[in-house]
């Protein structure tokens, strides 16, 4: 991989005089022995993928195959139509762009898992959504990709990415300090700007439980990436602004790891506890598996 921690590779890039996405693809063609175009080729094709994932998730209402979910970025898309958002566009088309992306990976659509299947609208939200409204280029959008990337494989290197290892904390919380690393790179931000919005993202999240409903990552798995897309811009926001985490990233990350390892395993994608456990949730359960 090349860099194991955040510390390392803004060190390269001081060295270099270089922007994280620069120091990434050049070390990952040099990994792959391929070209440095190829590795944005690839990444362009996932850009594609994601984008194609929202289309698809906006353009369906098609329920998943238990019956639990599949149809509130239809009731977002309605709303918006005649009620604008409090927050603004951007703010309508995360929500409803990251909904369609999960909804879309619950119909067994084509998604991009970044970092996991059951966070995969956050990062695509935030990127599309913003590259639409401020009408930034496609090239700045693979940066930001590729941003995103280097930041969930470094975190990846202390604690795996799992709820059933570290909780939602380390899928849709890492989708959400990925997310905002991708925007400020999209909005010009400098190193120290991206690792202190990934950090502030993935800080203000910890202890996130996954606790998922009837042991499917549905409730309330898929309206946490709304929720996580536009916490993200919270983070990208404040770090473009001088906005500091006082809590360096690799530290935000131990605490990461830790966290997960302190968390009830009843909280850890087991359906033992948590949301899943709540009378509403047994009930749905019973109903769903045909359970007395």
């Amino acid at each position: 991989m090349g860099f194991l921690s955040f510390s390392e590779l803004a060190n390269k890039c001081r060295e270099n005089n270089k922007k994280i996405y620069e120091i990434v693809q050049e070390n990952e063609a040099k990994l792959l022995e391929v070209s440095i175009d190829n590795i944005r080729l690839q990444t362009l094709e996932n850009l594609i993928a994601m984008k194609d994932a929202i289309k698809n998730g906006l353009q369906s209402t098609e329920k998943s195959i238990s019956n639990l979910c599949g149809d509130d970025c239809a009731k977002l898309t309605v709303r918006y139509k005649t009620n604008s958002a409090l927050f603004g566009k951007v703010f309508e088309k995360i929500t409803t762009y990251a909904l369609a992306t999960a909804e879309e990976n619950h119909r067994m659509g084509r998604i991009v898992a970044c970092p996991t299947a059951g966070s995969c609208g956050i990062v695509p939200a935030v990127i599309v959504a913003v590259a639409e409204e401020k009408n930034i280029k496609e090239t700045k959008q693979i940066d930001g990709l590729i941003t995103a990337g280097i930041i969930g494989l470094i975190i990846s290197n202390k604690v795996q990415l799992a709820g059933a290892v570290a909780g939602c904390q380390a899928e849709c919380g890492v989708a959400s300090a990925m997310a905002a690393a991708a925007l400020v790179e999209m909005l010009d931000g400098g190193v120290n700007e991206i690792l202190h919005a990934a950090a502030l993202a993935l800080k203000n999240i910890l202890g996130l439980t996954c606790d998922p409903v009837c042991g499917l990552v549905e409730v309330p798995c898929i309206k946490r990436n709304a929720f996580l897309g536009v916490h993200a811009v919270t983070a990208a926001e404040l770090a473009l602004c001088g906005v500091e985490s006082k809590i360096p990233i690799d530290e935000v990350v131990d605490t990461l790891k830790i966290t997960g390892q302190l968390m009830s395993p009843l909280l850890k994608e087991t359906s033992q506890g948590g949301l899943a456990k709540t009378k509403t949730a047994i009930e749905l359960e019973q109903k769903l598996f045909q359970r007395t």
